[in-house]
């Protein structure tokens, strides 16, 4: 009789080859993870260190910092300069961003249209404003003062929807909005934008309690370094922890050590088991 072929390994049967693939695709996908966190960790790093060189430098009245006509490409070396600038808020041209918080309190950040003697106009982020359930209300509770004021603070960009964030609607005037959009904004103001926005720092004369002045933006570097480390540290399991799995299994399968190895399953072993069990029970009959 032909002896039967020998069993696969079992680390090579078809269940297993797919564990073996999916345990690659995850450590490469969790080391990549890690090294993506890294990249943005630099970038951070890179980017709290521009802002600290740029708003140490001297203040400027935005005029010369910023060139009206410019567009907001153009402009990008000048994030985070601390400006200056002397007009006119334009009150009745107040928008709300909603969806703000201030120390764990929701409510809005209050833009007012600072016209300027040289024709433009640079949005001020004059500060937080709690929440009202008629946005009239907080416009109302923060109006600015009338007649000339000089504001300083941080120049910033444009902000831009991310992701599936909410959108406004492209045509009409808004009295409140998502985000600083200045695009959006112009599309509702006659007169020329600046091509950044200014969070203010301080005002003369103030406006009084309400908005309240905004904190700078805080130079963290986030929890990069913590996710990076979580990733590899996932990749190391999977990585080790695979062989130890494939290791254990086999030795489950050999049985204890001294134990006779399970024979391979066959027709042959089932004829054979048949027969000593029939001879069995005939000489048990015959036996008086």
């Amino acid at each position: 009789m032909t002896a039967a072929p020998a069993a696969r390994p079992f680390w090579l049967q078809r269940k297993w080859l797919v564990g073996h693939v999916l345990v690659v695709v995850l450590v490469l996908s969790f080391v990549n993870f890690g090294f993506w966190q890294l990249r943005r960790l630099d970038e951070k790093r890179t980017l709290n260190a521009a802002i600290e060189a740029r708003s140490s430098l001297p203040v400027q009245s935005v005029g010369d910092v910023v060139d009206p006509d410019a567009t907001s490409g153009d402009v990008d070396g000048f994030v985070y300069r601390r400006a200056s600038a002397v007009g006119t808020y334009d009150a009745d041209a107040s928008v709300l961003v909603r969806s703000r918080s201030l120390e764990g309190r929701p409510g809005f950040h209050v833009l007012t249209p600072l016209l300027t003697d040289d024709g433009a106009a640079l949005v001020v982020n004059r500060g937080f404003a709690p929440f009202t359930i008629e946005p009239a209300e907080a416009l109302a509770a923060t109006r600015p003062p009338s007649g000339e004021v000089e504001v300083s603070g941080l120049l910033l960009a444009t902000q831009e929807r991310q992701g599936i964030g909410p959108t406004d609607p492209p045509r009409g005037v808004l009295d409140e909005i998502a985000r600083v959009d200045l695009d959006r904004l112009q599309a509702q103001y006659e007169v020329d934008l600046y091509p950044l926005y200014l969070q203010l720092s301080s005002q003369v004369p103030p406006s009084g309690d309400l908005p309240v002045v905004l904190p700078e933006p805080e130079q963290s570097e986030g929890n990069h370094l913590a996710y990076a480390v979580q990733w590899f540290v996932f990749a190391a399991v999977g990585a080790g922890g695979w062989p130890v799995l494939l290791r254990n299994t086999a030795r489950e399968r050999r049985g204890p050590p001294g134990a006779a190895a399970t024979p391979p399953f066959s027709v042959g072993s089932i004829s054979s088991h048949v027969g000593e069990s029939t001879k069995n029970e005939v000489e048990a009959r015959a036996a008086p």
